[in-house]
């Protein structure tokens, strides 16, 4: 992923219900969801959640394919797995990441 498409995905994520959308996608994996499942898991109107899958998808991070009459909604794990390796490909230059109660001023 190159910065325009790890900000737009960072974008797409930075509000409740697109967040709460693709952890349900992220949660039930490569079979996917149906926006009418969707919205009824997650109480959202459907023009609310219509916007909102619009904005997932414009960000490539979940797809959608028509099967019969249905549309299926399926999180990117590609796009997903991309966005966390860019924010930690260079985390603690290279040592290992955890915060240590030692290192931790305020915890």
């Amino acid at each position: 992923m190159n910065e325009e498409q790890i900000v737009a995905a960072l974008a797409s994520l930075a509000q409740l219900q697109r967040l709460r959308i693709f952890r349900a996608l992220v949660v039930v994996g490569p079979t996917g969801l149906t926006p009418s499942v969707m919205a009824k898991g997650l109480g959202v109107t459907p023009s609310a959640l219509s916007f909102h899958l619009k904005e997932l998808v414009h960000a490539g991070m979940i797809s959608v394919e028509a099967k019969g009459r249905n549309l299926i909604y399926r999180a990117n794990f590609k796009s997903m797995n991309d966005l966390l390796g860019y924010l930690t490909e260079h985390c603690c230059e290279g040592t290992a990441c955890e915060v240590t109660e030692a290192a931790c001023v305020n915890c």
